[in-house]
């Protein structure tokens, strides 16, 4: 039985309740999501969540309608991969409103070794609007990198935090498909050595899952 007192971030991590509670929506909110439109046109031969409904005078064409379900965006093969020990079902976070906003979270503790990983899905109004805030984002998390790729627009940041001595890596990466949002978060510590894992691990861990997830929006670049 791991006997290491853990640092107070990873504590609140592993513990479910502090995981619905706490600002588990830091790394992946932007400004509040607009209400959903009243109605929705039918569709037919479309991606799943988008929408093939004539836009009214002056309004523009929604891709996307719906956000897809989160814990079936990325394959149980990856989730094994990048989250040893994780139930692969994953544990879906409350949302206000599920068909603009909704995010899945794995994670566990195998032996020393500890993984997370959120992959969230946001529908914007436009195009326009999820443009301006993939911008926003990317411009707050300083030394990363776009993916290739990877949706209309990707972005990758990986960042080595410490707190009392235990090292955690942690990697993001926000993707733009259309007016949706995809946001991965991928971390790791081990509390044997206190050493995180490698920047190398993490990016490509976060990425794997990012390409399943876009790849889950339907008609998008996986």
């Amino acid at each position: 039985m791991l006997s290491l007192p853990l640092p107070l971030a990873l504590t609140a991590r592993l513990s479910p309740v502090a995981v619905l509670a706490c600002a588990g929506w830091a790394l992946t909110s932007g400004p509040a999501a607009p209400p959903a439109a009243a109605g929705h046109g039918t569709t037919q031969n479309t991606p799943a969540g988008s929408s093939s409904a004539a836009p009214s005078a002056g309004t523009a064409a929604k891709t996307y309608t719906t956000a897809p379900a989160p814990c079936s965006g990325v394959p149980s093969a990856t989730v094994t991969a990048l989250v040893p020990g994780a139930k692969k079902a994953g544990k879906e976070i409350p949302s206000t409103d599920t068909t603009l906003r909704r995010t899945c979270s794995w994670n566990a503790l195998k032996g020393f070794d500890y993984r997370w990983l959120d992959v969230s899905f946001e529908i914007r109004e436009s195009d326009q609007e999820a443009g301006k805030e993939y911008e926003e984002r990317v411009k707050e998390r300083s030394g990363g990198g776009p993916v290739p790729g990877l949706g209309a627009s990707a972005y990758s940041v990986v960042n080595l935090t410490s707190e009392d001595g235990q090292q955690t890596r942690e990697g993001v990466v926000m993707a733009r498909v259309a007016n949706a949002l995809v946001v991965v978060t991928y971390s790791g510590s081990d509390f044997e050595t206190k050493k995180a894992p490698g920047t190398d691990e993490i990016n490509k861990g976060a990425i794997k899952a990012a390409r399943s997830a876009v790849a889950a929006l339907g008609g998008g670049q996986g």
